[in-house]
């Protein structure tokens, strides 16, 4: 039975955690230290350095699941308390601060940690949601099945188009080719076709009841031109081009929608990594820094 990471052992380290931060907090209220409250007190020193030790057990994490043969818990219990433990960073370190802010390396590190947080719960959140969000929409088929799919669809329809006439072979041949999935980045994440889209048209049962209205000089777009022609009783092969239509705006336009889905759903679980590693390595270049200004220049 699958467990989920936050409830993993009976949400183990969500106590580890809640126990760390209890014990920070209570260390807080009664210390009464000579100064104001502050990273330089023995309070703060000491969750200043439960804050580093766990920003560096957290840093392991990436270490440790590429680790297949290690026989230190399982890399679920591991990602269970990245995430629990993690998260007492903001209540340990916030309290080392003594809620003293400034322009410097210190206050720095501190907003870089925090960045580290919130992008882990993005990723928390897409690890969590995405994958049960892709099965909805993808259902079975992966992402090369849905390829395959639209590629058999293309066949059987120049297979169609050439016994109609060369103008709509040409014409779906030149549709295929710019009918394309991916893109940079941007046009990946937020699901953009290269070339006009197909999807939203009247459907070929529309068609063949004449409710569309069309413009008879649309050649630039396949379907366009192809649902003109019936509208107007062009071609004298009616049923061929209504089967056309449906496998190129119905069938094959639902895949398209479905794979265009998946690779966004995808780069978005594989977006908050690209930040959170990144960061994470900031993070530890500004701790580091955070402690040799403090031991050997403060």
């Amino acid at each position: 039975m699958h467990q989920s990471i936050l409830t993993y052992k009976g949400s183990r380290y969500l106590w580890w955690s809640s126990i760390i931060c209890t014990g920070a907090i209570i260390a807080y209220a009664i210390d009464e230290p000579m100064m104001p409250p502050n990273g330089g007190t023995w309070l703060g020193y000491t969750l200043g350095g439960i804050g580093a030790a766990l920003i560096l057990w957290l840093m392991w994490f990436g270490i440790r699941k590429r680790s297949y043969r290690s026989r230190m818990g399982t890399v679920q219990g591991w990602l269970s308390a990245h995430v629990y433990l993690g998260l007492a960073l903001i209540t340990t370190v916030t309290l080392h601060t003594g809620f003293q802010f400034g322009w410097n390396i210190h206050s720095f590190a501190y907003v870089l940690m925090i960045l580290v947080i919130v992008s882990g719960m993005v990723g928390v959140f897409c690890y969590l949601h995405y994958p049960s969000v892709m099965t909805d929409n993808s259902g079975e088929s992966s992402k090369d099945s849905l390829i395959k799919q639209i590629q058999d669809i293309d066949r059987q329809a120049l297979s169609i188009a050439s016994e109609i006439n060369p103008e709509i072979h040409d014409k779906v041949i030149t549709s295929i080719r710019r009918n394309k999935i991916g893109g940079n980045a941007l046009q990946i994440l937020f699901a953009r076709n290269r070339t006009r889209s197909i999807e939203g048209l009247p459907t070929a049962k529309e068609l063949s009841s004449n409710q569309g209205k069309f413009d008879p000089d649309g050649t630039a777009n396949t379907m366009m031109f192809m649902a003109s022609n019936i509208a107007k009783g062009g071609f004298d092969k009616g049923a061929a081009i209504r089967r056309l239509s449906d496998l190129l705006i119905g069938q094959k336009g639902q895949l398209m929608k479905q794979l265009r889905r998946d690779l966004q759903l995808k780069a978005f679980m594989d977006l908050w990594l690209y930040l959170h590693v990144p960061l994470s390595f900031a993070l530890l270049a500004a701790l580091i820094a955070h402690v040799v200004s403090v031991f050997f220049y403060w």
